[in-house]
């Protein structure tokens, strides 16, 4: 079993405030979690309004799995949302 871990780094530059911050983070790991039935937290950056830090988790019998259900997690942020990955790591456990 395999114990996969994502950690993506996003801008936001078209919000301005940390309302419409939060609006955008809570309908992406609403969706996320519905979609792909993973775990999801915002892990840094609460007090920025143009930057967020998401941690995603998900569970499977081997690597390959976890592999593709982050590569569509990624997939669906960049093509259903107006925001940059800045930065990805991945880690499997």
């Amino acid at each position: 079993m395999i114990v996969g871990i994502m950690i993506i780094d996003i801008h936001c530059p078209y919000l301005h405030s940390l309302k419409e911050k939060r609006q955008v983070v809570s309908s992406i790991k609403e969706k996320l979690r519905h979609k792909f039935n993973i775990s999801i937290i915002e892990s840094d950056y609460q007090a920025l309004w143009q930057k967020t830090q998401l941690a995603v988790s998900t569970v499977s019998h081997a690597r390959p799995g976890a592999e593709s259900v982050f590569n569509q997690v990624e997939d669906f942020i960049s093509r259903d949302y107006p925001v940059q990955l800045i930065d990805i790591d991945k880690q499997y456990i």
